[in-house]
């Protein structure tokens, strides 16, 4: 695997984690940041032996506490129009393999907007989420308004962004934000549970599963239950398809070819 200057990625068990590696400065997500993730992604598409990707933050203080306030002085109206950051997020949200945020510490900012772009967030205890932006005189523009509005709705969502509300963890899974809240110490380990939940099934199906549900979200629901029959019909003539009925029939555990 490529080495990264603020990135540590281990791959194991058919799941990459990507640490977001600089705690000194609670993991603040600068241009370096985005350009080894983006890097990793890349790197982890084609690779068979990873079926799905964990992000989390180094130490135990923060899991991305937001972008690094300290190049917010030279964006200019050419760096809101490129939005790299967005970018990237939509890259992390349109990913064929299922994406985790195991939320160690806080999430702010930038970092919130990574974990909402992930499919499944876990918070640890002590996690805290916010889009605080607004005190900057800036907005969440890495995806934030839209995806918080999605996740909680939109009530929530204007008064979180216009107040710069932090919810605990606890709120978090409430409000919707988060599907699991673990010990401090354990987000990981439980990220990886959930993770080993859906390498079980078959390949195939999660990923157009999850295409079928981001492509819904943005349509009518009648458009969106054409895409699910037509996922489906495709799925009827996959070698997997075949595989699951005959593991449930014979009371075995399926081997999934990916085809």
């Amino acid at each position: 695997m490529t080495d990264y200057q603020t990135l540590d990625v281990q791959v194991a068990d058919g799941l990459a984690v990507l640490t977001l590696n600089r705690p000194d400065v609670r993991n603040a997500i600068n241009a370096q940041v985005q350009a080894d993730i983006a890097a990793a992604l890349d790197a982890l598409r084609d690779d068979d032996s990873v079926g799905a990707v964990i992000f989390t933050g180094a130490g135990d203080r923060a899991f991305a506490a937001g972008a690094d306030i300290g190049q917010l002085a030279n964006y200019d109206l050419h760096s809101g129009l490129a939005s790299t950051m967005q970018r990237l997020y939509d890259t992390v949200e349109d990913y064929p393999k299922p994406t985790l945020a195991a939320v160690n510490g806080w999430a702010l900012g930038g970092g919130c907007e990574l974990a909402m772009a992930c499919d499944i967030r876990i918070a640890a205890a002590s996690a805290r989420f916010g889009l605080p932006e607004t005190t900057l005189s800036v907005l969440p523009g890495a995806g934030g308004t839209q995806r918080l509005a999605r996740l909680i709705g939109v009530g929530r969502a204007i008064e979180a962004i216009l107040t710069g509300r932090v919810f605990t963890a606890d709120e978090a899974l409430a409000a919707g934000l988060v599907t699991e809240v673990a010990p401090d110490g354990a987000v990981v380990d439980a990220a990886r549970a959930t993770a080993a939940k859906i390498l079980a099934k078959g390949p195939v199906a999660i990923r157009l599963a999850k295409l079928v549900i981001r492509t819904g979200m943005d349509a009518d629901q009648r458009t969106g239950q054409v895409v699910e029959r037509l996922a489906q019909s495709l799925l009827y003539t996959t070698a997997d398809k075949a595989e699951g009925a005959a593991a449930f029939l014979g009371k075995r555990t399926p081997e999934w070819s990916g085809r």
